[in-house]
């Protein structure tokens, strides 16, 4: 009975995510089925959003010093010459699995069209506005390098072709104002985090004071995210409840909806049980698939809770039991993992930011879908510990490609189903990593003195699936 009301307390955020979905999508149908063919107005509309309005409003508010604080604080706090190779091999592999996830995402996403086909009345805000390529592309490089880190909190730049409502010129033609736009810079923003991030990690004791402040006002932000995103079940209601009373044909929307699932779906189990093992296999010439089967426990544990600081302990302890890890490398290397490695996470947003645009009917250029790739893999990066951290971040890349956020309700009803997979997958890039790594450092690891502990270097932070779990509730 104790053990059914601990699971119970920790999932219940996840329950009430659910309960909010069901209550919204019916919510809709009923209200759609008592007006009959007579449509709702904007104004009523809008009375049904408020409170998901006012939610995402919030979320938008928290992005900027979630973000760069989180940033700062996961560089900053890398010292790599804890354990020299060790180290830098477990980054290397980290970042190429992370490279991998969103690329095979965007791949998946655009060959299968999820969002094709639906049936929407959008706003002008989708409609996609003549522009080259190449603009796309040189706006970005411009909003890497912002003149003024302040004014890049509200204003970006972009590229915009005047159209001169002539048919017979060229678009290569057409007048070039280079100008502002309102909107988050955060290509910007993540750069010069990552900068003071290595600037503060390099200068030793004279850079932690600021390290120190930007640890706390992350850890501040993740405390006061974690308290907003308990108020989503209503958000999520109040959303789904208004985006059904906005659209024409309710059976498309849940097609695609299910095409959207499948799309993450299958990126999931590629990279889980594919991609990663490939590159074990080829690393350490060791049956990838022995190692999964030995790490069953972990990955069920990860499903289970949807927390990958619960799992830990049990996926240490499947690494050093069963498939014979040394300990200085998965108490070195996991830790490291659970601050910047989230494979899930990185294929879940690209794939998502483009199945908004495709409902809405806007085209994204090569531009744009580096943009995304981009801001998927360095938003990723140390925003950790806050329970549905996922829609958090997808707000801001949707925001980095001008889409509207409230499209966040098309896939709000799945998210929390998805959550859970993405936890998974994020235990099996971890645990693979310690095997590579294992591998590649067999000469460092019979020099290395038994008395180190990697771990203490690092702190144990939290994943962006993870809910508020107690370590001392999980056991090995």
């Amino acid at each position: 009975m104790g053990k059914l009301t601990s699971c119970l307390r920790r999932s219940a955020l996840t329950l009430c995510i659910v309960a909010g979905v069901v209550i919204g999508i019916s919510l809709g149908i009923i209200l759609r089925a008592v007006r009959g063919k007579e449509k709702f107005t904007q104004r009523e509309v809008v009375y049904y959003k408020f409170l998901g309005d006012m939610f995402l409003r919030t979320l938008k508010a928290l992005i900027l010093p979630l973000i760069v604080s989180s940033l700062v604080t996961a560089i900053g706090s890398l010292d790599l010459s804890i354990s020299g190779k060790i180290g830098s091999r477990a980054l290397l592999y980290y970042m190429l699995t992370t490279v991998c996830a969103v690329t095979q995402g965007i791949i998946l996403v655009s060959a299968i069209g999820p969002g094709r086909g639906a049936n929407l009345d959008v706003s002008e805000e989708c409609k996609s506005k003549p522009g080259l390529t190449i603009d796309t592309l040189m706006d970005l490089v411009r909003n890497v390098f912002p003149p003024n880190l302040v004014g890049a909190t509200m204003q970006g730049t972009q590229t915009m072709l005047i159209d001169p409502k002539n048919e017979t010129i060229n678009i290569e033609e057409y007048e070039m104002k280079v100008g502002l736009v309102e909107g988050m810079n955060l290509m910007g923003l993540v750069m010069f985090a990552t900068v003071l991030g290595i600037t503060l990690g390099k200068l030793g004791p004279k850079g932690k004071p600021l390290l120190d402040f930007f640890a706390a006002l992350s850890e501040a932000m993740m405390i006061l995210t974690s308290k907003v995103v308990l108020f989503s079940p209503i958000a999520i209601c109040s959303l789904v409840t208004a985006q059904l009373l906005e659209i024409k044909e309710i059976g498309s929307v849940f097609s695609n909806l299910g095409w959207y699932f499948g799309t993450v779906l299958t990126g999931l189990m590629i990279h889980g049980f594919v991609v990663v093992p490939l590159i074990y296999f080829v690393i350490t010439k060791k049956s990838p698939f022995t190692f999964i089967v030995n790490m069953t426990q972990a990955i069920a544990t990860a499903f289970g809770t949807a927390s990958s600081s619960a799992t830990l302990p049990v996926t240490i302890n499947c690494l050093e039991e069963k498939n014979h890890v040394d300990p200085h490398v998965s108490r070195f290397v996991l830790p490291i993992g659970a601050t910047i490695n989230m494979d899930g996470t990185a294929l879940y947003l690209p794939v998502g930011a483009i199945y908004i645009a495709q409902l809405c009917g806007m085209k994204l250029s090569i531009g744009n879908l580096i943009a995304i790739s981009l801001i998927s893999t360095t938003t990723s990066i140390g925003a950790a510990g806050i329970p549905q951290i996922g829609m958090v971040i997808m707000i801001t890349v949707l925001n980095s490609v001008g889409l509207p956020t409230d499209f966040v309700a098309y896939i709000m009803p799945v998210d929390w189903l998805l959550e859970r997979f993405r936890t998974a997958v994020n235990i099996m890039g971890d645990s693979f990593g310690a095997g590579c790594v294992q591998h590649l450092s067999r000469d460092e690891l019979a020099g290395l003195s038994s008395k180190s502990n990697p771990l203490d270097a690092f702190e144990k932070t939290p994943r962006e699936e993870d809910n508020d779990v107690n370590f001392s509730d999980t056991k090995i």
